[in-house]
């Protein structure tokens, strides 16, 4: 299973951006989708995961600001972010799991550097 994100790039305080992970190589459907990041100095950190049945999960630090969204179709998922803060600046990883909602582990995106200025 591969995973190719994208989407990252600089945004200002407050402002928004889109990221999108493109997955090949496995049955999309079968997989828990989720977004973590890892900021310079810090451990990766979960944000949001989105089941087979698109229920969702969302770390505090960004609920209500971010949005996961999958589409089985076209083997994508998604992740809003709005109201970026400068703390949201690190890379950013999807990844596929079967089963786990929040330790997931089974594969990993290349990442994504998304930059927010003050």
């Amino acid at each position: 299973v591969q995973l190719q994100a994208s989407g990252g790039g600089l945004a200002q305080a407050g402002g928004s951006l889109g990221l999108s992970c493109a997955v090949s190589g496995g049955t999309f459907s079968n997989y828990v989708m989720g977004w973590f990041r890892q900021a310079p100095g810090k451990e990766r950190e979960f944000l949001a995961s989105i089941t087979r049945s698109d229920s969702t999960y969302y770390a505090d630090s960004v609920k209500g600001r971010f949005t996961i969204s999958r589409n089985n179709a076209k083997n994508t998922v998604w992740l809003q972010m709005n109201n970026l803060r400068p703390e949201d600046t690190a890379v950013y990883y999807c990844a596929a799991d079967r089963l786990r909602i929040v330790s997931m582990n089974d594969y990993w995106g290349q990442g994504t550097l998304v930059t927010v200025s003050s």
